[in-house]
């Protein structure tokens, strides 16, 4: 297996939001310095993910009962906002290392809530082997989970494996005997447990990823959990799983706008039917950089606020209060990918022909936006919204909403 283990030195502990947040942003400062490089290169981002987990950020989900700050989604959200501003790689990462956590924290039992809360604060981290292609749809999952003995044994291949490459812990989603949907939590290092460095995407190619071959690993009862059970009540567990995907594309956005406004005013000659001296004076060019700031603010604004409805749904989890939050995320991440395409489109509009010169290399954060936005469609999110809105009809329970 191609992996690199977290290094055994225990994790910052953080305290509360703002810690969070002032960290993440020191964070920031240091990744942006090599975004460009790691990407040209395709390098794993080894040293930044020991540095982004070692800092205690990776840990700010866990419950307080169990040591953690359990932060405010508007704040996990602006966090990785913040991180996928410097490197949308790094941003994704964590992403189904929280959505771990949150699955532990609702159907995880006493002893697995102890047990993995106390890895994730010492700056353990999860990986993921979720989806599968070559299906009907994204949730036909062929990987098994079958009795065997005391324990189980786990058969499967994964093809989306984001941050497995530089995970202690893999989980698995697989159905089990009774064909209900589970996650298996397997050490990175289990015999029979293998990650193939094979990621070929020509976005988001930094994000540890590859195909996961899964043969006949054993698995015991007290690394399982029944991760059906969250999608069979109102739980916060998809609306968590989309806020962060919408926190990336805001964070890209963020990105290529700051590049736009660096490039404009160093950079960029007025057009000829203008009498100007420099291109940040072109009228039009002012207007587009207007209409683009205001998009990426308007999904800034999405993104706190449905943080905001989700923490109430924590606090009083209902089928409409979940419903809500879940359409408050809709809303997020339709608006934010979006906002993602348009701004890293505009990037090269406003910049002109120059700025596609290889040097820059400045195609990365338009190759991010298309390739992160595809996770999920942002068509069935504006279906989710006018459904709810117009005819009351509540989203359905899955990760994807």
């Amino acid at each position: 297996m191609t992996s690199v283990i977290s290094i055994e030195q225990k994790a910052h502990v953080i305290v509360d939001d703002t810690e969070a947040i002032a960290i993440a942003h020191q964070l920031a400062a240091e990744f942006v310095k090599g975004d460009s490089e790691r990407d040209r290169e395709g390098k794993i981002p080894v040293d930044e993910v020991n540095k982004y987990s070692q800092s205690g950020l990776w840990g700010i989900t866990v419950p307080k009962e169990y040591g953690g700050a359990f932060v405010s989604n508007a704040t996990l959200a602006e966090v990785t906002k913040i991180i996928s501003e410097a490197d949308s790689s790094l941003g994704q990462i964590p992403q189904n290392h929280w959505y771990i956590v949150e699955s532990i924290r609702l159907d995880g039992t006493e002893e697995q809530k102890r047990f993995f809360f106390d890895l994730v604060l010492q700056g353990k981290r999860f990986g993921n082997a979720f989806s599968e292609i070559g299906t009907k749809s994204v949730t036909d999952v062929q990987t098994r989970l079958e009795k065997s003995g005391d324990g189980y044994v786990l058969n499967g291949r994964k093809f989306y494996s984001s941050g497995a490459l530089v995970a202690d812990w893999i989980p698995v989603i697989a159905r089990n005997d009774d064909d209900k949907t589970v996650i298996a939590l397997v050490e990175s290092d289990t015999p029979g447990l293998n990650v193939i460095d094979d990621w070929s995407s020509f976005g988001q190619r930094t994000t540890a990823s590859g195909t996961t071959i899964i043969e006949n690993v054993q698995v015991s009862q007290e690394r399982v959990i029944p991760h059906f059970l969250a999608f069979e009540r109102p739980t916060t567990q998809g609306p968590i799983a989309q806020i962060i995907q919408a926190a990336v594309d805001v964070g890209i956005a963020k990105a290529a706008l700051r590049e736009t406004i660096h490039y404009v005013h160093n950079y960029t000659r007025p057009w000829i039917d203008v009498e100007l001296e420099h291109g940040y004076e072109d009228p039009l060019t002012i207007y587009n950089v207007g209409n683009i700031v205001i998009q990426v603010h308007a999904a800034e604004a999405l993104l706190r606020r449905s943080g905001e409805y989700i923490d109430r749904a924590i606090a009083k989890p209902t089928d409409s209060s979940v419903a809500e939050a879940s359409i408050a995320v809709a809303e997020a991440k339709a608006l934010a990918a979006e906002a993602a395409i348009l701004t890293t489109n505009k990037l090269f509009e406003l910049a002109g022909t120059k700025s596609t010169l290889r040097q820059y290399n400045l195609d990365r954060h338009w190759r991010n936006a298309r390739t992160h936005t595809l996770h999920d469609p942002v068509r069935w999110k504006y279906y989710a919204v006018g459904n709810f809105y117009l005819n009351g009809v509540n989203p359905p329970r899955h990760p994807w909403l």
